[in-house]
Parts: C-alpha cells; structure tokens; sequence
C-alpha cells in the first residue's frame, strides 16, 4: 500500500491529502464551505455540507493520485475542534446547525456558571476555562433551545461529537460513535487527570451520558469505511483535534518542544510531557496526541482570529481578491504608518480570555493606504502569537531556542519575519507546511504499520526555511508596546 490519506476538517473547508511513505505530498483537495452568521456573536455549519464536502475531497484526491482504497493503508482525521454537532442516532440527520468553537452565544452562561464558583474545580479536572470556546455550554443550548431535544437525549436517541465523531459515525454507518482523547479534552466534560467523562461535570452542564461517544487514542484502528464512495474498507486508525495532529506532526514529541499553528485561528503549544499541570496564566493544559497509548499533555495558547483576519480583509472590506494577495499589498508599505490593527471580532483568547473584547482598527490618518491595513493586520496575527508565547516562558521559565510553524498563513514570508522579528527568536518553517494533516497521517500509519516507528519518521524531516530576526531590541519593545495599549483598549471597549 503505497498511501496514507489524511481528512482535513477545518475551520472554513475540508480537505483531503494523501501522504507517501516519505511523507510527501501525492495530491490535495480541498473545498471551502459556507459560513453561517445567525446572530451577532453566533457562527454555524451545516453538518451535512461537513460531511458531503469531506468526502468529495477525499475520493477526488484518491482521482487525483490515480490511487484506489486499496492503496491506502489507513485514513487519519484532523478536525476544528470544540465544533458541536448533534444528531438523531437512527437516522443519523443532524438535530441543529454545527455551533463552531468561534460561537459566543453562551457567554453568560459561562460568566454565570463562573461567578457561581465551579470554575476552579472545573480547571482542575479539564485544565480548561469556562469560556464559550468549548463544547459542554453549546451542547447545552443545544438541549435546552431544540424543542424536544432534552427529552429525545434523555431517551438516548441523540449522538453529540465533535467534527471527527460526526464524520467517524457516517464513514462507518453508524456502526461507531467514537472520539479520540485530544478531542475529548476540548469539551469541558473530559477529566484529562482520570482518563474518562467525568459525571460531576455531566452534571453542572446538565448533559447526559447517553450523547457521550466513546474515547479512544490518537493512533490506533477504529474500524473501516463502510461507505461505498470510493473509499470501502480503508482502516480508520489516527484521530486527533487539528491543533494536537499539528503538534504531533511537527515532531514536538518531547517535553519542552513548541509549535504554533496559523490556520483561521492560531494555535500554540508545547509539550510538557505526562504529568498534568494547571497553568498560573491563563494558558490551557490538554490532552496531546501520543502513539503511546498514555496520557501525555500540553500548554495551549488559542487566538481566536489569525488566518481569519485575512479572510475578513478580504471579504468585509473587498481589498484583496484572495487571501494568497495580502503579502503583496503588505509589502507595498514599508510599515504599518501607525496603524495598529486588534481583531478582537470574537473576544480575545488567551492570555486575555475576554469574551466582550472588540476589535480596533487605530492609527488612522489622512495618508493610510490598504496596504498599511494589510500589513497592520499581518502584524497583529504576530503581536497575538508574541503574547501567548510571553505567558508560556512566564509558565516554563525556559527560553524558546526557536518557534516551529505551520498551517496555511505560515507560507507568507512577510508574516514569518515579522514574527521573529517580534519574539527576537529563529522561527522554523518545514519543509511540507501541512502539519495538521501530517500529523493524523503519522498517527494513523503508525498504527497499522505503515511507518515502523516515531525514529523513522524523524530521518524524514529536512528542508526546513529559517527566519532569524532582524528587528533590534529596542523597536521590539516599542511596537510591543504600542500593541499592548491598543489591546487594552480593545478590552475595555463599550456600546
């Protein structure tokens, strides 16, 4: 068997990847899909064009390769995580729109649930903090605003998963509703310290246990696709959420190994091996991949929006025709002009974790041009990285030796720069920036066998570009600065 073929579910398109056994790239698809906006503060998809769009992918990247289903060896599955999705367990049709990890509808509940004093015993279990991000409020509103709902779960006719469980359920016809650790660690429901749905977590989000899938590893067989759509019989055998198959994928598999994500979000974490600790900043302990079978954790820092400023360049204020132009009109300017750029559009994440947060687009003058925009909005994907990487080194007390990246924004080479510009570190860009995918590829052949052992996987790595920074000591303080006053206003931003 010549392939291993990742399922990319992202945030704003599903792709699909197949892998060699050197871990190149035999061939791509990918399909974005629509975004729902209900209400202010509210994002949705529809399960059903998840699903649809998914698959396509995945039997046209199969056309692509001139590959059949028995020449891959095994599917790994990446997903947004956090995403909820519930359906009726006999008809497998979804009850809701899928309310996305960037949904802010249940932030008072969170606040509520807050200030009546659960929140520490809740981060002590989960290494999460009570905030609309996670799963466990959505599947909530979802219970409690669906009419019938609450009384369908508690006859266990409904299923709830994540993006993975979804797709995992109809690959397999129904035959199973499983979710990986990573995933299970994202929900608020997961005791990471235990290994297992924690009932009195069930029970302050009044949730029962009949939605629950069951918990599997990262990497290890599930069972086969049962689909006749061009995939039969392929072996499901790597799951993990898209940030913990980037972490895995990037070789961060020991403790003190770092790497930060620039998908629609960002997404930083670093290893800190298999002995769980709570965080003193605001920072998420979770679950990481492992081809281990053992629980073995992380620090998180999530940024809400990263890649997702782009897109919002693109189609809120038309000034670019693709998100593949903005390092061009970027590089028109030789600086911001002063422009400082905040895009708080959802809150901040961490360190902040300020839901009511707004976004700020400051420094305006009579010459702004939209390259100064463009290039203060690259800049503020960076500043948002620099912050969550101060609040790990507060955590670790360890130096970053070098920030490894990947996803779809770390191609531009304006931004990675900037980016080391801004730490004062090397940053490392590999060879095949896919580590998301490439990361449920290593789990997934890793489990049948496909690669023989993490060793082997490591002699793979090479290629990588190195950016060494150029800006000195003193403009990095002052344009740390300048961007800590503007998100301090940001923060304190009122109707």
């Amino acid at each position: 068997m010549a392939y291993i073929l990742s399922l990319d579910q992202g945030t704003t398109s599903s792709r699909a990847i197949l892998f060699d056994e050197t871990g190149a790239i035999a061939a791509v698809a990918q399909h974005e899909f629509e975004q729902f906006y209900p209400q202010q503060g509210w994002v949705e998809h529809d399960p059903m064009e998840i699903l649809s769009s998914q698959l396509s992918c995945a039997v046209e990247a199969l056309g692509k390769a001139g590959a059949r289903p028995r020449d891959v060896a095994a599917i790994g599955i990446t997903n947004q995580r956090e995403t909820v999705i519930m359906w009726e367990r006999a008809t497998g049709r979804p009850i809701h729109p899928a309310i996305v990890w960037q949904d802010r509808r249940t932030a008072a509940q969170c606040s509520a649930l807050e200030e009546s004093g659960v929140g520490d015993m809740v981060s002590s279990r989960t290494g999460l903090v009570l905030d609309p991000y996670f799963s466990a409020t959505k599947v909530a509103w979802i219970l409690d605003n669906v009419p019938g709902a609450r009384a369908s779960a508690e006859r266990g006719e409904l299923a709830f998963g994540t993006v993975d469980c979804w797709l995992i359920w109809h690959l397999t016809s129904g035959q199973r509703h499983v979710t990986d650790v990573t995933n299970a660690s994202r929900t608020l429901l997961y005791n990471i310290v235990k290994g297992e749905w924690d009932a009195e977590l069930l029970r302050i989000f009044n949730i029962p246990a009949s939605l629950l899938p069951e918990v599997v590893w990262s990497s290890e067989k599930v069972g086969e696709v049962t689909t006749t759509l061009g995939l039969g019989g392929i072996a499901i055998a790597g799951i993990a959420g898209d940030q913990q198959a980037a972490l895995f994928g990037q070789l961060c598999w020991s403790a003190g190994e770092a790497k930060n994500t620039y998908g629609t979000g960002c997404f930083l974490l670093q290893n800190i091996g298999t002995q769980f600790v709570r965080s003193k900043h605001r920072l998420i302990t979770t679950l990481a991949a492992s081809a281990h079978h053992r629980l073995e954790y992380a620090l998180e820092g999530s940024i809400f929006i990263g890649g997702a400023v782009v897109q919002w360049l693109r189609d809120n204020l038309r000034l670019i025709g693709s998100s593949a132009e903005v390092e061009e009109l970027a590089a028109s300017v030789p600086d911001t002009g002063g422009v400082v750029f905040v895009p708080a559009f959802v809150g901040l994440g961490a360190p902040h974790w300020d839901p009511h947060a707004a976004g700020m687009l400051i420094g305006l003058r009579r010459d702004t041009r939209p390259g100064h925009i463009a290039r203060a909005a690259l800049e503020s994907i960076a500043f948002q990285v620099a912050d969550v990487l101060e609040a790990v080194h507060s955590e670790t007390g360890t130096p970053l030796g070098a920030l490894r990246v990947d996803g779809g924004a770390a191609v531009n080479d304006l931004l990675m720069q900037f980016q080391a510009d801004v730490l004062g570190v090397p940053v490392v860009r590999p060879r095949v920036t896919e580590t998301t995918a490439l990361g449920a590829a290593y789990l997934a052949g890793l489990a049948v066998g496909f690669w023989a052992s993490p060793d082997e996987l490591r002699a793979l790595r090479q290629g990588d570009v190195r950016f060494e920074p150029r800006m000195d000591a003193a403009e990095r303080t002052r344009r740390r600065a300048l961007w800590q006053r503007a998100v301090e206003r940001a923060k304190n931003w009122t109707e």
